[in-house]
């Protein structure tokens, strides 16, 4: 089997967790190489590892691209939701052939005006969430279509579009709904609004999604998973399912309620036997 390995931080790149990885995939008779850039990836690669955190798996998201080569979370970080695995849990089940594949929905943005280079280097694809902030004092207001259909002007600090994935990330935080990860959702959520009378919206992944701005400050910000850009306010966003997934390993022995108890101690409650 052949394994990139992707670290993000440079002080994980020494660490002895993956140190002892690397060395007991090397013992496996694995090929294994750390990759810095997507140019990096080596004709034949199995999978890919990303060692470190949930961001670090974003970042390895952007890596892979529309290759197919399917990413393995291993956890140095902290919550770990995409990256819920510890270094020496992987490789046994890897060989064995213990895993699962999730096809896991991504984002395309297109981007016009706002002084926005869309050029070569931009990289339209979001795993998470693309999402729009206030970049100053002023109030952001949001105007959304959905398939053409105009949403009520949303009042906020900001807007956010997220995948099935990304609703235990940010979405998460500014109240959206968790949804499986295999459901065929996206989650449509304000960021602080300033209207009592509007919640998430939930619609089908098949949806587009168009956003303009006004605001009176002279520049707002566009998020797309971990990667930030300034626009001005006059830019225009048309957000819709990518036309390729990307492929995450699960180990047999995980899942998703199961991680939802243990990271975000779901039904704690002394009712149910739990954190007494």
């Amino acid at each position: 089997m052949k394994i990139a390995v992707y670290v993000k931080k440079q002080q994980l790149k020494t660490d002895e967790r993956l140190l002892s990885l690397e060395a007991e995939l090397s013992k496996a008779s694995c090929i294994s190489y750390r990759i810095e850039t997507r140019e990096d990836l080596e004709a034949g690669t199995d999978v890919l590892l990303s060692v470190g955190g949930d961001g670090t798996f974003l970042s390895a998201s952007k890596r892979v691209g529309d290759t197919g080569i399917p990413i393995l979370g291993v956890n140095l970080g902290r919550l770990g939701f995409l990256s819920e695995y510890q270094p020496g849990e992987i490789v046994q089940p890897l060989l064995k052939g213990e895993y699962s594949l999730e096809d896991r929905t991504l984002l395309k943005a297109s981007i016009s005006g706002g002084g926005v280079d869309v050029g070569k280097d931009f990289y339209p694809y979001a795993l998470n969430e693309v999402s729009v902030h206030r970049y100053g004092a002023a109030m952001l207001g949001v105007e959304v279509e959905m398939n053409g259909e105009r949403i009520p002007t949303y009042w906020s600090d900001g807007l956010l579009v997220a995948t099935s994935s990304g609703s235990t990330a940010y979405s998460l935080s500014v109240g959206g709904p968790i949804c499986t990860p295999d459901s065929k959702v996206l989650i449509i959520s304000p960021i602080a609004p300033h209207n009592l009378n509007v919640r998430p919206l939930i619609v089908p992944d098949t949806a587009t999604i168009h956003m303009k701005m006004q605001t009176r400050d002279e520049k707002v910000m566009i998020t797309m998973d971990n990667r930030s850009i300034i626009s001005a306010p006059d830019a225009e966003i048309e957000i819709s399912m990518a036309q390729f997934s990307l492929k995450r390993i699960r180990l047999n022995k995980s899942n998703f309620i199961g991680a939802l108890t243990s990271k975000l101690f779901w039904g704690e409650d002394v009712r149910n036997g739990v954190g007494q």
